[in-house]
Order: structure tokens, then C-alpha cells, then sequence
């Protein structure tokens, strides 16, 4: 698998160069002149720990959480304040912010805390999502996150079928109490997550968990791959090639043909206007700890370690372990792979972005992925094809497995590990 990854990115940065993570932090993020910058936090803390989930996570403590978002504010305020501007009152426009974990709504009565500090330093535009576990989904809980100001959420549910749910480690979810408490609390945007490519899944189990989400209660749907990390408790394996490749295109297209809306590889909405997507931003700030900061030159990941965390940011530190500086082309080939993954990248957004015409970077990559089908152009717009959708996804697995899954891996040891090359 690596090798496939390497050769992929010397042929995409014209270098032999690898993506190196160093030890090192900047004390002032330069995120002021960002166009299109989103926000992150990350709450860390789960009730159980599901065996399949490769995200940091620990148990929840009360006392242990609440000495994270002290941490968590010192860390918005110590990055927020730095906006400088002439106007005392005018704070920096961002479109969205995301919570994820772990389960977020486990610091339900701090939630306010978090977001108001965010508020001062930041105007969000586009309204705030929040992930929440089929447990949280009642009336009481819904209501106070939309007090606080959540407007999106998604529920992970991953199966509604007890025969994977059982594989999972996951229970029953109640459906129609799930149901009751939407229609009483309603959200903009109502997402349900599955997960696809479990042993022995079909078609049919797909179709009818999908039909069950439209039915009760959700405008916007997520279906990711299962994807088998080393470093997960995890015994399922992942499904063949050829078999995930057939399950994928036939979600896709039962979802288009019911006049659903496609708006990434793996996510679909009754409602055109639904919208749950954390990854297709052009810049973020993360904060908490595992999240990640995306700049126009860098991207910079925080320790997994919560005590670490809270150690570094009591200190007055940013809480960063790792730092990548972008060259160039290194950030032509992640902007082209995230934004990718709504299925369509802009010629136009892209020459924005960078100042360079994405045909003079990369003509010869994108004429030969439309001669192989693997996407469309029109008024320079390159859409991809179900082919293409489903070869993103197969090289996603590769690059999760090849990068995502060794680093992981590593800084759920180490706290600030000196240097990962990929």
C-alpha cells in the first residue's frame, strides 16, 4: 500500500521529497488573511469505546472533562486573541464550526461556555453542527444544544440492524423515540451516519437503513467505508474490492434515482439545502486535543494526549505535537484531494486559491483521469463519474492506511514524537 502512496505523491509533487512532521509549533497561527476558514473542537470522552473507531477517545470522568475545557478555553482565547484589527469590535468571519469526538454533547452543560468564546473572537456564518450518539437523541438534550446555538447534527448511528450492530458493539437504537424527539427539537440539517463494506452486508441492508433514516427524522445521510486500522481492537475485516465497489455504486445510484442530492462521495440529502461536512474546508482551526489546524503553508496536528494537553496549554503553550510546511505543490495535491471528495473541484476556485492555473499544474493528470472515465468537465468544472467516485474512495483506503493509520498510531504512544515522514 505504500508503495502505491509514495509513487502517487513524488509523480503529484514532482519530488521525492515525503511529507515530514516535525516537532515544532508556531506561537502565532497567520490565519487572519483565510479566506473560507472553518473551526473545530474536538471533545475527547465516551461513555464506552467502540472497538471499530480509530478517533482519540478516553472515558468520561465529570471531573476529568471539565479540566479538559478549562484547557480547551485557555486554548480559544490564547489562538482567538490574536486577531488584530483596527475596529476594537470586529472579529474574523468564519463559515462554520464543527464539535467532534468522542461525544461532545458528554460536556453538554459547557457547551455554552465553549461556543461563547469562540463568539468572541470569531463571527460564524454558517451555522454550528455537533455530533451526537443515538443515546443523546432526546427532547432535553436537543433542546439545550439549539439554545446553546448547534443549527446541524449528525447521529452516528451506523446500522439500524442488530446483526451489525452486534459486530460493532453497538445496541438497539429506538426509532421512534429518536423520531419523536426530532420532530419536537427541529435542526436545520438532520444527519444519520452508516457505516458500509461489513462482512456479508448487502444492497438491501443499505437500502433499507437509508430509508429508515429519511423516515424518521433525517434530511442528509453519511455512508462511510469500513476501514481496518491496525492499531483499532477491531476483528472485523474489510470487505473485497469488487464486492465494495458494486455496494457503493449501487447506493449511489438508488439514492440519485429517489431524487436524492449528492454532495460528497458518501453523503446524500432529501433537503438540497442540508449540509454536515467538517473536511471540505479550504482553511480550519482545530482546537482540543488530535484536532488539526489547516493553513494556506502548513498543517499542524494537536497532541492526543489529554493530560499532555491540558499540561501544554496551563503552560501558556499551544498544545501542538506535530508541524508539516507545505511546498507548493504538497499543498496543491491535499487542497485537490479534500476538495475532491465533494465529487467536483473548480478550475476557477483553485486558481483563486493558489494564483496558478490548475491546467498548467496538473493538465496531464486531469485529461487522463477524463480519458479513463474517471470524471467529466464542463464550464471548468471536473465532476466525477460513479467510477471515479469509487476509485476515490479505493485510494483514500490506501492513503488512510499508508498515512493516516501510521501516524495515528504513533501519537496515540507519543505525546510530542519528534518526526514522522510519510
Amino acid at each position: 500500500m505504500s508503495i502505491i502512496t509514495d509513487l502517487t505523491r513524488m509523480w503529484l509533487t514532482r519530488s521525492t521529497k515525503p511529507f515530514t512532521f516535525k516537532n515544532e509549533y508556531d506561537s502565532v497561527l497567520k490565519f487572519e488573511d483565510c479566506e473560507s476558514l472553518g473551526l473545530y473542537v474536538h471533545i475527547p470522552f465516551c461513555k464506552s469505546i467502540c472497538n471499530f473507531c480509530p478517533y482519540c477517545k478516553v472515558s468520561y470522568l465529570k471531573e476529568k472533562c471539565d479540566m479538559y475545557v478549562d484547557a480547551l478555553l485557555k486554548e480559544i482565547h490564547m489562538v482567538g486573541g490574536q486577531v488584530h484589527s483596527e475596529e476594537a469590535s470586529a472579529k474574523k468571519k468564519v463559515t462554520s464550526l464543527y464539535f467532534g469526538g468522542g461525544t461532545p454533547v458528554l460536556a453538554l452543560d459547557r457547551l455554552g461556555e465553549i461556543i461563547d468564546a469562540l463568539k468572541e473572537h470569531f463571527e460564524i456564518t454558517e451555522g454550528i453542527g455537533l455530533e451526537l450518539h443515538p443515546d443523546n437523541v432526546t427532547v432535553e438534550t436537543l433542546t439545550e444544544l439549539k439554545r446553546v446555538g448547534v443549527t446541524k447534527i449528525s447521529i452516528g448511528i451506523q446500522s439500524f440492524q442488530e446483526k451489525y450492530q452486534s459486530i460493532l458493539g453497538r445496541k438497539a437504537v429506538d426509532l421512534e423515540a429518536m423520531a419523536v424527539a426530532l420532530r419536537a427539537v427541529p435542526f436545520e440539517t438532520v444527519s444519520m451516519d452508516f457505516i458500509f463494506a461489513l462482512p456479508n452486508q448487502t444492497y438491501e441492508d443499505l437500502q433499507c437503513d437509508i430509508e429508515l433514516a429519511f423516515s424518521h427524522g433525517a434530511n442528509h445521510i453519511a455512508v462511510y467505508p469500513f476501514i481496518d486500522f491496525t492499531f483499532t481492537s477491531s476483528k472485523v475485516k474489510a470487505m473485497k474490492k469488487k464486492d465494495k465497489r458494486k455496494l457503493l455504486d449501487q447506493i449511489t445510484n438508488y439514492c440519485l434515482d429517489r431524487g436524492y442530492t449528492r454532495s460528497s462521495i458518501w453523503t446524500f440529502s432529501s433537503d438540497k439545502e442540508a449540509q454536515y461536512s467538517s473536511m471540505t474546508r479550504d482553511n480550519f482551526l482545530g482546537f482540543g486535543c488530535s484536532a488539526t489546524t489547516l493553513l494556506k503553508d502548513q498543517f499542524e496536528i494537536n497532541t492526543f494526549s489529554v493530560k499532555e494537553y491540558c499540561g501544554r496549554v496551563n503552560d501558556g503553550k499551544l498544545p501542538t505535537s506535530l508541524t508539516i510546511r507545505f511546498t507548493e505543490r504538497q499543498r496543491m495535491i491535499y487542497y485537490l484531494f479534500w476538495t475532491a471528495y465533494s465529487t467536483r473541484v473548480e478550475e476557477k476556485a483553485f486558481e483563486k486559491f493558489f494564483g496558478k492555473s490548475l491546467q498548467k499544474m496538473y493538465g496531464f493528470e486531469l485529461w487522463l483521469a477524463k480519458v479513463l472515465g474517471f470524471v467529466t468537465k464542463e464550464d471548468g468544472v471536473y465532476q466525477m463519474t460513479l467510477k471515479g467516485a469509487f476509485y476515490y474512495h479505493y485510494y483514500e483506503n490506501f492513503y488512510t492506511l499508508a498515512y493516516i493509520d501510521k501516524m495515528w498510531g504513533i501519537m496515540r504512544k507519543e505525546a510530542f514524537p519528534e518526526r514522522i515522514e510519510l
